[in-house]
């Protein structure tokens, strides 16, 4: 598995470059996101729903596990934090085969039930601005995809 790493020093670069990834993304896709609290999951997933046409604001689902948002193409944002340890299966397949964008962070708490092909991608904080952002594709669908950004 290839990882394609970018740099990023301001929050509105972040939102840039989700908002390109979300112009290369089809409904049924799923993006994993990992990272410490505050490394900018929740700024990165409002740059995607940007380039899917949200409009809504876009935060954090910590207390409701899924948050829905409607644009061009729908926006699936869970939170899956607090399924660890959990047997719950919220509906997991009906998200990844339907007609949106899934995003999930802690997406290692629900392992079991993510589709064999997706886009993992961990967010590192290098100092207080500025981020590593690893994409790390699983399936050449989503190899070409990193690779048209790169």
């Amino acid at each position: 598995m290839n990882e394609y790493i970018f740099e990023t020093y301001t929050e509105e670069e972040t939102k840039r470059l989700a908002n390109k990834l979300a112009l290369l993304l089809r409904p049924g896709d799923v993006i994993t996101l990992e990272g410490d609290l505050g490394t900018g999951k929740t700024t990165f997933t409002k740059g995607l729903g940007a380039g899917l046409g949200v409009r809504r604001t876009i935060n954090s689902p910590t207390f409701t596990i899924v948050k829905e948002y409607i644009g061009e193409i729908p926006l699936y944002h869970m939170d899956v934090y607090r399924l660890e340890n959990s047997e719950e299966d919220i509906g997991f397949e009906e998200y990844f085969n339907g007609d949106g964008i899934t995003v999930i962070e802690w997406a290692t708490f629900i392992e079991e039930y993510l589709p064999e092909e997706r886009l993992t991608i961990q967010i590192k904080r290098l100092d207080e601005y500025k981020r590593a952002i690893s994409f790390k594709p699983i399936g050449n669908y989503f190899e070409e995809i990193c690779k048209e950004l790169y």
